[in-house]
């Protein structure tokens, strides 16, 4: 639990699951200082949350995924994603709403 729970952290996990896998993405879809995102994802690999894969050498560049245990955090995701959905998202902000209900709700983006 004090791994989820440290800033940014769920963050992290959530940019993940919307389908963010590159670190520029991830400190993007955050708004999170990348030296934090850094931090936050070396702590979730090793607490087995996050998952590295070098997709390229030289420069070394990673994608990120989220392991089995990772996995399990998103029925806590998706009530918060729900909640924010309904509550938090402004109504003027069309493109994160239907981020989240694509997450929440899949079927329905189908």
């Amino acid at each position: 639990m004090t791994v989820v729970g440290e800033k940014w952290a769920l963050l992290v996990v959530r940019e993940i699951a919307l389908g963010a896998c590159r670190f520029g993405d991830i400190v993007a879809g955050t708004g999170a200082p990348r030296d934090r995102i850094a931090a936050r994802l070396k702590t979730l690999e090793a607490a087995g949350i996050v998952d590295r894969t070098t997709y390229q050498e030289h420069p070394r560049r990673d994608e990120y995924g989220l392991t089995e245990s990772g996995r399990g955090l998103l029925p806590v995701l998706d009530a918060l994603l729900t909640w924010g959905a309904e509550h938090a998202v402004a109504p003027d902000d069309p493109l994160r709403r239907s981020r989240y209900r694509r997450f929440v709700r899949p079927e329905e983006t189908t």
